[in-house]
């Protein structure tokens, strides 16, 4: 089982965006439009698939926290 974290976009040049995951960061390919810095996205296999709302990745993150603690 894979379980998706999200990260918050920090950087992007080209077609490569920074995700930050708060312990480390990562790459990931963009192949769509619409990303910026500062949005929270989903990365599977290097590759940026979907942008999730700022709440409901905020409210992931919190929960992943209490659950690694």
């Amino acid at each position: 089982m894979c379980l998706a974290v999200p990260g918050r976009i920090v950087k992007i040049e080209k077609d490569m965006a920074i995700v930050d995951y708060g312990s480390e960061r990562r790459p990931g390919k963009l192949i769509a439009d619409g990303f910026a810095v500062d949005d929270y996205v989903i990365i599977q296999g290097g590759i940026v698939i979907e942008k999730v709302p700022r709440k409901e990745a905020e409210d992931a993150l919190a929960l992943y926290r209490q659950a690694t603690g």
